[in-house]
């Protein structure tokens, strides 16, 4: 299983190219992939970059989900499909995504790529420091979604 964990700040080359962390290119290497289908989140302004063994679960489960032969169904699909690129890294572990995307999350400048399991977020570094939460906030937030008891068994 792929697991992406930290998070890197990069700057493109003049191509627009970013060089994948090393400790994310040993987990593409162990995995054995080597490319990425990167697509516009769906709630947050940044890239996901999935591996493609976890974007050919995702294709199946979206394919299983939705009915092409409703109107809603097949507008989301279209959608989902339209933000999405393939990209391959390099041998040099560099990869490039399309100027269409990146546009769409305003990347103009440093990236920050965060693991985030089994996928990678590319984020503008300035839309990614005020995104943040604050320790906080986090806190409120595990304890509302994982309740109090995080790390341990649930009552039976």
């Amino acid at each position: 299983m792929i697991t992406f964990i930290g998070d890197f700040v990069c700057k493109p080359d003049a191509k627009g190219r970013v060089v994948l962390p090393s400790l994310f290119k040993k987990v593409m290497s162990e995995a054995n992939q080597s490319s990425f289908v990167v697509r516009k989140d769906l709630f947050d302004n940044c890239l996901v970059l999935i591996p493609q063994d976890e974007w050919q679960k995702e294709v199946q489960l979206l394919e299983s989900k939705l009915n092409s032969f409703r109107q809603k169904d097949k507008r989301l699909k279209r959608a989902l499909y339209r933000s999405t690129a393939e990209v391959n890294l390099d041998g040099n572990g560099r990869f490039l995504v399309p100027k269409r995307l990146m546009e769409m999350v305003d990347v103009n400048g440093e990236v920050v790529l965060l693991g985030v399991g089994s996928t990678i977020e590319l984020w503008s570094r300035q839309q990614l420091e005020e995104d943040g939460l604050s320790g906080d906030e986090l806190g409120e937030l595990a304890e509302e979604l994982l309740g109090g008891n995080f790390g341990a068994e649930e009552e039976k």
